[in-house]
């Protein structure tokens, strides 16, 4: 147990204090859904960058991955190296046209996006949508919350569920206020902080933990240190490889993710924030595999030290290496992974609901200021669901963050992509795309053995883009209204870059 200790409890108020005062100020420049949901388009390349990654990664790269590490050695290099393609695929290929068509468009969230990007006035593409948002994000956000309660848990000697509901009043109290700008901003801070630990934190226990003890590493299973095999030393299978790698293709379709690229001032300013986010990811991936690996072999080093749960590694290295103060800078790192994407998960799901429900189903004539009233209310509502999804104590942050990352990548990562590229999809395609990719998740979850052992993302991304191509093509390709706004869209690509 991490001593509660005057100087960490200062610490973490002291962040909490200044994270709150950054969402209060964004809060007084907020005063419409533009501003709420994006902005205002204002971004620069290095808090568009760090605001991406940083809400990417959340408290899985703090707790699931280094906890990973902790379990299977460097097997978790795959994974992080198909995170870390994703990273410069996405920005590489996506970020530019997506944040351009979202002009030509006019559009805010990505189920706005698609409807106008296929001019569809049924509004199913966005009700669609909308509902496969909530969905996942509940899993996501509730990630985040186990996250948050195992940190206030081990940290303070707080009951789990008490310590759950602490950190989700944490994240709602700025997230409510100051909308995108006030996520953006405290995500920069978070994300530098967050990657400072990852690599602070095994570089300390190697050279002053190790020093101070015998460490045998005949007592470490060797087979933790090869890529190419399990933690039982049996090879990896070509599925277990392709599963690990194709974490990478989530990115497509994270709309939290993918609103920073609309939210940057300029096409210019995505090819530094590019480079930016790719470097910050490869810092932070190889620090979190770091934590696993050295906080095995210290372990190993300190037969006193139980662990368990693996996901809690991090928590352990800080705490018996550093002094409270800077032990509650680097544990406030944990709290800045969470914060920073249940915030923007919360800020997506009510902008799903206020923009594409309320405003597009139910009051077409909503004002702006409606809509921000409406997409605060659902900040507190969606909370409140993954609060109680994420009661359980025996529920993994990596777990749950898998499915929600497949969810989306398979829903809208195909329809995302294409819809940017190819001028003869239609909005039929689309939205049987969309369908196709979502509910392969939800079914290839339930089924296990063989062929279908690997990560549901693989067949829903597959049957994702195949439903969208032959659907397009069956039905008649793209009308000439469409075609005609994606020659527009081609001819302000060109002007933007």
């Amino acid at each position: 147990m991490i001593e509660n200790s005057f100087a960490i409890t200062s610490t973490f108020i002291a962040y909490l204090a200044i994270m709150l005062a950054i969402g209060y100020y964004a809060y007084k420049r907020t005063s419409n859904a533009t501003d709420y949901f994006l902005g205002g388009r204002t971004l620069g390349p290095w808090p568009a960058a760090l605001s991406a990654g940083a809400s990417d990664m959340s408290g899985w790269l703090l707790l699931g991955v280094p906890g990973y590490a902790y379990a299977a050695g460097l097997e978790a290099t795959w994974i992080c190296g198909g995170l870390l393609i994703g990273t410069w695929l996405n920005w590489l290929i996506s970020a530019k046209r997506l944040r351009t068509y979202s002009i030509t468009t006019n559009s805010i969230t990505i189920p706005d996006f698609l409807a106008s990007r296929f001019l569809d006035k049924s509004k199913l593409i966005q009700t669609i949508s909308a509902f496969f948002i909530l969905l996942f994000f509940l899993f996501y956000t509730s990630s985040g919350l186990v996250a948050g309660g195992k940190l206030f848990e081990t940290v303070f000697g707080l009951d789990y569920k008490i310590a759950v509901v602490i950190g989700t009043v944490c994240v709602i109290s700025y997230t409510l206020f100051g909308g995108f700008l006030a996520v953006a901003w405290t995500d920069l801070v978070q994300g530098l902080l967050m990657s400072a630990a990852l690599l602070i934190v095994p570089i300390a226990a190697m050279s002053g933990g190790f020093t101070q003890v015998d460490i045998d590493l005949n007592t470490i299973n060797p087979e933790l240190l090869n890529m190419w095999t399990s933690a039982k030393g049996e090879p990896l299978t070509a599925i277990a490889i392709i599963s690990l790698v194709a974490w990478g293709l989530g990115y497509f379709g994270q709309p939290h993710i993918l609103a920073r690229f609309k939210a940057t001032r300029s096409n210019k300013d995505l090819t530094t924030a590019r480079r930016i986010a790719v470097i910050w990811t490869a810092l932070s991936m190889a620090g979190a595999i770091m934590v696993g690996i050295v906080g095995l072999i210290y372990v190993n080093a300190h037969p006193t030290l139980e662990i368990a749960d693996g996901e809690k590694i991090f928590m352990i290295l800080v705490n018996a290496i550093f002094h409270p103060v800077m032990a509650g800078i680097l544990l406030a790192a944990i709290l800045a992974a969470i914060m920073s994407t249940a915030d923007s998960q919360l800020l997506v799901s009510s902008s799903a609901l206020a923009e594409d429900f309320y405003k597009q189903v139910f009051k077409q004539d909503a004002t702006p200021e409606q809509v921000v009233v409406v997409g605060r209310i659902a900040v507190i509502g969606v909370s409140l669901i993954a609060l109680m999804l994420a009661m359980n104590p025996e529920s993994s942050v990596l777990g749950l963050v898998s499915y929600a990352w497949a969810g989306f990548g398979a829903a809208f990562g195909p329809a995302i992509v294409l819809s940017l590229y190819w001028s003869n999809m239609n909005r039929n395609g689309a939205l049987v795309g969309i369908l196709v990719g979502g509910i392969t998740i939800v079914v290839w979850k339930q089924l296990t053995g063989g062929i279908f052992d690997v990560y549901e993302i693989v067949p829903g991304v597959i049957f994702s883009a195949i439903s969208i191509v032959v659907v397009s093509l069956v039905t008649g390709g793209a009308t000439k209204e469409v075609s005609a706004q994606h020659q527009k869209f081609q001819r302000q690509l060109v002007e933007l870059d």
